[in-house]
């Protein structure tokens, strides 16, 4: 869904910030790295102990890292099968980072047994949607399908979270939990279903 807003947010807001680090000579794949670094500190060092606004704050600084390597990429004419690569890993990597840190919460400062499992099942599911898809394509199908792209499920948690710490309301980010961890597995059985429907016509 949000995927759509790219090409604006690249093409106009970021622009700048793109044309100045290619001018700097400075790799997409350093811009990959860096940005996953910071959303991982900012998800493990802010979300356990309980700042929840101040982690979704540091992350959103790191985490426009994923649409601007990608235009560096595209416009330096660097774009390489490695480069995709790393990009799809570290991104896993990065979302992991947030559910975690969350579940690391509601395990300490939070202390929600209910939410801690709820965050867990995000973190698991968020990592098989997009594993489906891989792993489909690497055989020949298309799984891009389903309710809960990443740029959705990590819109939603930011922003959530971050409402919810501002007017004290964690009701939002408990909805937004509830949402990501139903959509998921929803997401997840819709590409199970369209790969076996591929797969039972190509036989």
């Amino acid at each position: 869904m949000l995927d759509r807003f790219k090409a604006f947010w690249t093409g106009v807001i970021l622009a700048p910030v793109v044309n100045l680090l290619i001018r700097l000579k400075v790799s997409p794949d350093v811009v990959t790295l860096v940005g996953t670094i910071g959303v991982c500190v900012g998800a493990l060092a802010f979300f356990p102990r309980g700042h929840l606004l101040a982690g979704v704050i540091f992350i959103t600084c790191f985490v426009f890292s994923d649409m601007i390597d990608g235009a560096m990429a595209r416009k330096t004419g660097r774009s390489s099968s490695f480069g995709a690569f790393l990009d799809s890993t570290l991104d896993r990597i990065g979302d992991a980072a947030i559910f975690s840190g969350l579940a690391l919460y509601f395990a300490g400062t939070g202390d929600n047994r209910l939410y801690l499992w709820i965050s867990l099942i995000c973190l698991v599911m968020g990592a098989v949607t997009s594993y489906a898809r891989a792993r489909a394509e690497s055989l020949g199908f298309d799984a891009k399908v389903g309710i809960a792209e990443r740029a959705d499920r990590l819109v939603a948690i930011l922003v959530m979270t971050g409402l919810g710490a501002i007017f004290d309301a964690p009701i939002l980010m408990y909805v937004a939990l509830w949402a990501l961890a139903i959509a998921s597995t929803i997401t997840v059985g819709q590409r199970i279903w369209t790969v076996r429907t591929q797969a039972l016509a190509a036989e």
